[in-house]
């Protein structure tokens, strides 16, 4: 089959309508999903298709999610989708102290098939409550599994993966992404497994290792370290949990180098527990430490200016690229 070109928006929505199409139990819950496809329209071709399986709630964050565990629990597969990844924090008990503990104090017995759809990060001069990459939080959960995709190739497979999962999912998709196109495989099982990184650029200098909109930040840079005679060796996670540490292994013990980019702020930014996990099972592989380069510790600002300011941008990137390739 072939790979045709399309918007990560567009890959979703044909991903929903194949696993739709599939598995009967699969509906779509939140908050308007039916005026406009979405707000991103991601959803598109699904009211007209099945008018009844993508329901509009009221602005109740902690009821939908609620809705979602419930209806889990019950034998549906339920996609939430919270809106705005910022408004999860509505859904905290419901998701924290219910989806991601249920399967563990049931000893196994019940599933708890439930993806969360949380479109996040910064870049469209949101504000500070429409702006946030929250994913370190729910990495930092026990129960709950973890992904951020960024091409569109990755949406479609991952979110495929992800509804197939019999455990609750965090599916963090970058807002400013959606527009962006990629070759998408025109295959109805086209599946990437959860907890399987991929290697998008190949290079000997130095492990660049990210995830959603860092990816295309760590690409811009290592093409720019090209030009200046450093090959950078670009990690796409997609998966953050479970991770993949093997391919990070694998590439840290060619490069001896690694800097770790995500949009998140630094401090208790899922970078920091990547860069203790290398640091303690790959240490006599390193000739450097081991950096980050993230959103400063603020919230994200409104104004354009400052927006551009807070979060990284490839010029940060090659900055600690030189830093530990010591050039």
């Amino acid at each position: 089959m072939s790979d045709r070109m399309m918007s990560a928006s567009a890959a979703l929505a044909e991903a929903l309508l194949e696993e739709m199409e599939r598995d009967e139990t699969i509906f779509i819950v939140g908050e308007d999903l039916t005026a406009h496809a979405g707000i991103f329209g991601q959803f598109k071709g699904i009211p007209e298709k099945y008018p009844s399986r993508i329901i509009d709630t009221p602005i109740s964050e902690t009821c939908i999610a609620g809705c979602g565990v419930g209806a889990a629990l019950t034998g549906m597969r339920p996609i939430v989708d919270f809106h705005f990844s910022d408004f999860v924090t509505c859904g905290m008990d419901e998701l924290c102290n219910q989806a991601a503990k249920i399967r563990y104090m049931f000893g196994g017995q019940v599933k708890l098939p439930l993806v969360v759809w949380c479109p996040d990060g910064a870049g469209l001069r949101a504000a500070a409550q429409h702006s946030q990459s929250l994913e370190a939080w729910f990495v930092h959960t026990p129960g709950l599994k973890v992904v951020v995709p960024s091409e569109a190739a990755d949406v479609k497979g991952l979110i495929k993966a992800s509804i197939r999962d019999d455990n609750p999912v965090m599916f963090f998709q970058h807002k400013r992404l959606f527009r962006r196109e990629g070759l998408v495989p025109d295959n109805p099982e086209f599946i990437i497994p959860l907890g399987k990184a991929a290697v998008k650029r190949e290079g000997k200098d130095v492990s660049l290792l990210t995830y959603g909109s860092g990816f295309f930040i760590c690409m811009d840079a290592a093409s720019q370290l090209a030009e200046q005679g450093i090959e950078a060796e670009v990690i796409d996670l997609r998966t953050l949990k479970p991770l993949d540490m093997n391919t990070i292994a694998i590439s840290i013990k060619k490069t001896n180098r690694a800097v770790v980019v995500h949009e998140a702020c630094l401090t208790g930014g899922f970078g920091a527990e990547l860069v203790a996990r290398i640091q303690a099972e790959l240490f006599d592989d390193l000739d450097a430490p081991v950096l980050r380069v993230a959103a400063k510790d603020v919230p994200i600002p409104f104004s354009p200016v400052l927006e551009d300011f807070v979060i990284p941008k490839p010029a940060d990137v090659i900055q600690s690229v030189k830093t530990v390739c010591y050039r």
